[in-house]
């Protein structure tokens, strides 16, 4: 029976383009995960956007002589066009400066207040003492004073996984210039976390044998110190409070971490308002039935796994405190927290200041998207962290992308091309050629489970074990030497095409443009794997005049993939073979350590 299944990358910051590290952790790992869930015929909403708030982005501003909503448009084009090229396939990537997520926000703040989870407090906030601008937690560094590690952030520390106020760090500094913050006292509203620490434990619990063990155990350790969270901050770029005595206030905004974990749930508003279905979101976020899968890097992990829960559970009045339901209704906890560890590059943490980087639309510009797809699925930060060599990524372009996949599929079209024009028929099936055939059908459940758990590296290694077996078949079959029994080649290049065939399907979630080629190849016409697209949309603004900004989006019913075993046609024609990848000169690696300074 199909579900409904919501799955949620986090929202990429829009302050500049996005590099290699960031969506090894966000953007691919969901969409890989997404394609699978559409093939097996479950209805899937993908939904995101850029992150446009906070301090750091009117910092960038004010440096670039611009507002902050101009450099949010500016990157917010820069960031649609990394994912687009890199086929994420959203329902809907949208932003959080759009009307309809202050409308949301707004609601689930007041649904939060009127249940009493959040009252206000006075505190002492740190601010910049060149600028006056408040400095966000995350923005400031120090010492952590429970466990005594040099690095710990203003909201928690991740040696010890304690959650932290700035003032509390020894020789705290500002991430954003190194100067040391001044701390004064402002009245904030805060969210009551404590308030949820029986239920959310309650939840997490169960999640044991569901979830990684590294996110559950982390969301576990965090239960021990829970204490109320500031949800405002000092700023004039944000969405508005909606309390009387508030909304009006110039300088006082909710805080950008609570209002970007509302925007899964605002995007999937905007989505079905954007379908003309307005109520079509509540099939997700109601449906006791319906799963979500909330995809991020290790650093979000308390915002997905605490937070965001705690949020939901306070709208829902099923914290300590109790409360109804806001109006738009009880909502759903997500039912798994995917979080990867962190790529390094060459050994180094990436860094766009140190030039430790390679921006997504670059690597597009001098390589296949599909090899980065590849590598980021075999060899990414899955579960612990991984570096991102560039002779690695040359090695497993060539040595298995070319020599494997490519060229299991170049010669078995091109010489079923060259004897018989077309997918020839099978006669009196040998042993082997039974053997072969079932190793391909059985991968399905194998790599089916592998990716229903987000454990991509076992996916994909499964699926590419059907391709060195292919292989191997060929070389042991050598039907390139066969000369007088046209019914046995044909019998050999069918089983071989049967299993490219079987290959591309199970390869779909991680290669989706090169599958559609080999689908083509075989005679396939039309979509195999859908492709998101770039639209223009508009909203109307408050105080009147419209608001135009691209999404990405895509209708995927179109696509023919289904995760099953297709037999193939005899007497289907064969496209010509194209080359799936190409090889690279072992010359990539200086050029790309060149520009790293290497």
């Amino acid at each position: 029976m199909s579900r409904h299944i919501l799955t949620a990358p986090a929202w990429p910051y829009a302050n500049g383009p996005r590099h290699i590290g960031h969506v090894s952790g966000f953007a691919l790992p969901c969409d890989m995960f997404s394609r699978y869930q559409r093939m097996i015929g479950n209805h899937v909403l993908m939904v995101s956007g850029t992150d446009e708030h906070g301090t750091p982005i009117q910092v960038q501003a004010d440096k670039e002589g611009v507002t902050a909503r101009e450099l949010a448009d500016r990157y917010n084009k820069v960031i649609v066009g990394d994912l687009h090229g890199l086929g994420i396939a959203y329902d809907l990537f949208t932003r959080t400066s759009t009307e309809n997520h202050y409308a949301v926000v707004q609601e689930i703040f007041k649904g939060l207040h009127d249940n009493g989870y959040i009252f206000t407090e006075t505190t002492m906030g740190a601010i910049s003492p060149s600028t006056g601008r408040t400095l966000p937690d995350r923005y400031i560094e120090g010492t952590c004073p429970i466990c005594g590690y040099d690095g710990a952030r203003g909201d928690q520390c991740d040696n010890c996984g304690n959650q932290l106020d700035p003032i509390d760090l020894i020789n705290p500094v500002s991430r954003i210039n190194g100067e040391t913050p001044e701390f004064v006292e402002t009245e904030h509203f805060m969210l009551d976390l404590p308030a949820f620490t029986e239920v959310l434990g309650n939840w997490l619990r169960g999640k044991e044998g569901e979830w990684r063990p590294n996110v559950l155990r982390f969301s576990l350790n965090l239960l021990d110190d829970m204490r109320p969270r500031a949800i405002s901050r000092d700023l004039d770029w944000g969405v508005p409070i909606p309390l009387d005595g508030w909304r009006d206030q110039p300088t006082k905004r909710l805080y950008v971490w609570f209002d970007a974990v509302i925007g899964y749930f605002s995007a999937s508003v905007e989505w079905a308002r954007r379908l003309g279905e307005p109520e079509r979101w509540r099939e997700w976020w109601q449906n006791p039935e319906a799963l979500g899968y909330y995809f991020m890097g290790k650093d979000n992990i308390v915002f997905h796994s605490e937070i965001w829960p705690a949020m939901l559970l306070g709208y829902s009045g099923e914290g300590d405190k109790g409360g109804t339901p806001g109006s738009l209704g009880k909502l759903n906890l997500p039912s798994e927290v995917v979080s990867s560890e962190y790529l390094t590059m060459e050994g180094k943490k990436f860094s766009s200041s140190r030039q430790v980087v390679i921006y997504v639309s670059d690597f597009l510009e001098r390589y296949d998207v599909d090899a980065l797809r590849y590598y980021i699925a075999v060899a990414g930060p899955e579960t612990q962290d991984t570096d991102f060599t560039w002779q690695q990524f040359v090695d497993r372009n060539n040595g298995e992308l070319v020599a494997q996949w490519g060229n299991l599929v170049n010669r078995s079209v091109s010489m079923a091309a060259k004897e018989f024009g077309e997918i020839p028929a099978p006669k009196d099936l040998t042993e082997a050629d039974e053997a072969v055939l079932q190793h391909a059908k059985d991968a399905f459940a194998k790599v089916g489970a592998e990716l229903s758990r987000s454990r991509f590296k076992n996916a994909i290694t499964a699926a590419f074990d059907v391709v060195r077996e292919a292989n191997k078949y060929l070389a042991d079959q050598e039907p390139w030497k066969i000369k007088d029994d046209p019914a046995r080649k044909g019998t050999i290049l069918y089983v071989a095409l049967q299993i490219v065939a079987d290959a591309k399907t199970l390869l779909t979630p991680f290669l989706p443009n090169s599958s559609q080629k080999v689908f083509e190849m075989l005679g396939g016409e039309g979509v195999w794997s859908g492709m998101p697209e770039v639209r223009e949309v508009s909203e109307e603004v408050a105080g009147g005049g419209t608001r135009v900004y691209p999404v990405i989006t895509g209708d995927y019913s179109v696509a023919q993939a289904r995760w099953a075993h297709l037999p193939i046609t005899p007497g289907a024609p064969l496209q010509r073979p194209v080359p799936l990848f190409p090889k690279l000169d072992q010359s990539v690696v200086a050029e790309e350590l060149a520009r790293l300074g290497e």
